[in-house]
C-alpha cells in the first residue's frame, strides 16, 4: 500500500476547477487537507466549490482567472503564494473544445481554443516555474489528454492544442534538467464523463456525446493525488488511453481512418442542433458538476467485456497494420 506525504503542508493550484475533472481534482484533494487555490472564469461556481472543499476539511481560495490572459495567471500565482506561503503544485487543466469541419469553425473560435488549451498552459508554466526555482522544488502537472497522441478529426484546433502541449511539455522538461526537485508530469486520460461536451463549441450541426467507454473524472483525480506523492514524467488514465496511444504511434494512418469512419457514422444518425460557440469565447452558466451524466452504471462483467472489445479493436488495427507493412 502506498504511503503519501502530508498533503496538508502543500499549496496546490488547480486551473479549470469550476467543473469536470478540475472539480473532481479539487474535491479529491480537499479530503487530503491540502491548501487549494481554485481558478476558472466562473466566479460563482468557484466560490461554491471552495465551500464544498472546505466542508471536506481543507482551506480553499477561489481566484477567478482567464488562462488566456497572462496578467490573470500572474495574479493567480501571486495570490496562491501569499495564501499558502509557497506553491507546491500547479495543475494546468483548463480546456475547451470546438467540433466541426475545419472550414466550418470560425477563426475566432479556433484562436480561442489555442489560447486556452495551449497558450494558457504556457502562461501557467512560465509563471510558476520561477517560483519553483526560487523554492528549489515544485510539481507542474499538465492534463493533456489522450488527444495529445491521438488526433481528433472534426476537432482540428483541439488536436493542434493537445499535440502542441505534448511538445511544449517535453521541451520544458529538457530545460529543467538538473533541477532534480522540480517535476513536470503529463497526464493522458481517455474519454471522461464530464460536462465538456455540453460546453463545447459545436459546428457539426449534430448533438455531441463522448465515445464509450467513458471514465469517471474521479479516476483522474486519484491519478493526480498519486502524481503529487510520486511524480513521474507521464501517466495515462484508463485502458482506452493506453491502447489509443499505442495504435496511433505504431499505425497513425490506420488509426486515423478508423476514427473518421466512427465519427462520420455517428454524425449521420445524431440529433440535429444549432451551431454554438459554447464556452470557448465566454463562460456559460450551465454544467458546473464534475460529471456530465454520460456514464451509465454497468456491471463488472460488462466493464470487462468492454475492455476486451477495446483491446481486440486495437489488436485488429495493429494486426492489419503489420500485415500491410509486410505485404
Amino acid at each position: 500500500m502506498k504511503t503519501y506525504p502530508d498533503y496538508s503542508l502543500k499549496t496546490i493550484v488547480i486551473t479549470g476547477a469550476s467543473s469536470g475533472v478540475g472539480k473532481a481534482m479539487a474535491l479529491g484533494l480537499a479530503s487530503t487537507g491540502a491548501k487549494l487555490v481554485l481558478a476558472a472564469r466562473r466566479k460563482e461556481a468557484l466560490e461554491d466549490l471552495a465551500l464544498e472543499c472546505e466542508a471536506l476539511g481543507c482551506v480553499a481560495l477561489a481566484v477567478p482567472t482567464d488562462m488566456r490572459k497572462s496578467e490573470d495567471v500572474e495574479y493567480l500565482a501571486a495570490k496562491a503564494a501569499a495564501f499558502g506561503g509557497a506553491i507546491d503544485v500547479w495543475i494546468n487543466n483548463a480546456g475547451v473544445l470546438a467540433a466541426g469541419a475545419v472550414e466550418d469553425i470560425p477563426s475566432s473560435v479556433n484562436e480561442n481554443v489555442i489560447q486556452t488549451n495551449l497558450i494558457g498552459y504556457m502562461h501557467g508554466a512560465r509563471t510558476v516555474i520561477p517560483y519553483f526555482k526560487r523554492q528549489d522544488y515544485g510539481i507542474l502537472i499538465n492534463n493533456i489528454s489522450v488527444g495529445g497522441w491521438f488526433p481528433t478529426p472534426y476537432g482540428s484546433a483541439y488536436s493542434a492544442s493537445k499535440f502542441g502541449l505534448r511538445g511544449f511539455s517535453a521541451a520544458i522538461k529538457g530545460e529543467l534538467k538538473g533541477w532534480d526537485n522540480i517535476h513536470v508530469c503529463d497526464l493522458y486520460p481517455a474519454f471522461l464523463d464530464t460536462p465538456g461536451m455540453q460546453h463545447a463549441a459545436n459546428y457539426t450541426g449534430k448533438a455531441l456525446k463522448p465515445v464509450p467507454p467513458v471514465y469517471a473524472p474521479q479516476r483522474v483525480a486519484q491519478a493526480v493525488i498519486d502524481l503529487i506523492g510520486y511524480p513521474r514524467p507521464s501517466r495515462t488514465v484508463g485502458l482506452t488511453a493506453s491502447l489509443l496511444r499505442l495504435a496511433s504511434t505504431i499505425f497513425p494512418g490506420i488509426s486515423r481512418a478508423a476514427t473518421v469512419f466512427v465519427i462520420r457514422r455517428y454524425l449521420k444518425c445524431a440529433d440535429d442542433i444549432e451551431y454554438t460557440s459554447g464556452n470557448v469565447l465566454k463562460p456559460v452558466a450551465y454544467g458546473t458538476s464534475a460529471e456530465g451524466g454520460w456514464q451509465k452504471p454497468i456491471s463488472k462483467s460488462s466493464r470487462k467485456k468492454t475492455g476486451l472489445l477495446i483491446a481486440a479493436a486495437a489488436g485488429i488495427i495493429i494486426g492489419f497494420g503489420l500485415a500491410r507493412k509486410n505485404a
